[in-house]
């Protein structure tokens, strides 16, 4: 069924996922900063990396709303508040989020601009869904890392690459300081989870 884009149920799903994009980049920023007061350079680098991509999110949300610049659009939503002291508890609770996104809140909204017969929408939606699932995992092994005590810390020999030099160490352990740059050792993290990660 073919709706009026500026009367549609659609225009107001992307508005919602733009402010919630926004809100989701702005908490990660935050949880960064707070990692890296604790000298957890690497998960300071996963928040990060993750904030950029919700920015991404937003602004393809964003540009979807074109032919209604210059209007406003009144939403009304619920978002988290997430504080917290644990940055193991800040990843746990960016995992829920991003779950919540991808199971049920993005796979919804797309659902329904299939619905109303805007299929470039609804390909956003759903397509930006799954990469929430995969923020969401990576959240959640960033945090079982954390929980277990196996950030720096692996049962098998792995690769160690430092984020600021990079440096490779391989080992069951990441080097307490890097021996080039002798930055610490939270700038170390698994060569496979590097973002760039070329093996």
């Amino acid at each position: 069924m073919a709706v009026d884009f500026k009367n549609s149920v659609t225009k107001d799903n992307l508005m919602r996922a733009f402010a919630g994009e926004s809100q989701a980049r702005n908490r990660y920023t935050f949880a960064a900063a707070q990692a890296r007061k604790e000298n957890l350079p690497v998960i300071e680098a996963v928040f990060t990396y993750t904030a950029n991509q919700e920015r991404e999110h937003a602004e393809i949300f964003y540009n979807h709303l074109q032919q209604l610049s210059g209007s406003t659009i009144h939403i009304d939503g619920g978002y988290p508040v997430d504080l917290s002291d644990s940055i193991s508890d800040l990843l746990r609770r960016a995992q829920h989020n991003e779950y919540e996104e991808a199971e049920s809140v993005y796979t919804s909204f797309g659902d329904t601009a299939k619905e109303e017969g805007f299929l470039t929408v609804a390909g956003s939606f759903h397509m930006i869904a799954a990469i929430e699932k995969y923020h969401g995992d990576r959240f959640g092994r960033f945090a079982q890392y954390m929980e277990e005590n196996r950030l720096f810390v692996s049962d098998v020999q792995t690769g160690w690459i430092c984020l600021n030099c990079g440096y490779i160490y391989t080992g069951t352990k990441a080097p307490a300081k890097c021996p080039v740059c002798q930055h610490e050792q939270g700038y170390f993290i698994r060569l496979e989870l590097s973002p760039f990660a070329n093996l």
